[in-house]
């Protein structure tokens, strides 16, 4: 597998709009089907499935429709802190709410 990196952002969109069409083929569903389950227009799917990907709305509801929204889970997953980090976190949130006491003593009127 060469570098994602080195390939043009067409070639990856059509590559991802032929793999989106192989998985909803499989699933036997057809074009208009997955467009109305995934709240898309027919034409924006045809589109998406050229690898035309226009929307990025539009992609997250037919993968998440075709059951191959995790491909983003690494993405939306929050990152785990290390045991530094976190105590660096708990301390410097300590410090901003440190009690302010009063300057001088209270004397009633």
């Amino acid at each position: 597998m060469d570098d994602i990196y080195m390939r043009a952002d067409a070639l990856i969109l059509n590559r991802i709009g032929n793999h989106l069409k192989t998985v909803r083929l499989k699933q036997n569903i057809t074009q208009q089907s997955l467009a109305d389950a995934a709240g898309v227009s027919l034409s924006s799917l045809k589109k998406i499935e050229k690898g035309e990907i226009g929307s990025f709305d539009s992609l997250l509801r037919v993968l998440r429709t075709l059951g191959k929204l995790d491909v983003f889970q690494s993405l939306v997953d929050e990152e785990q802190l290390s045991p530094s980090e976190y105590y660096e976190l708990v301390h410097s949130i300590k410090a901003k709410h440190q009690r302010k006491r009063a300057s001088r003593q209270f004397t009633p009127r």
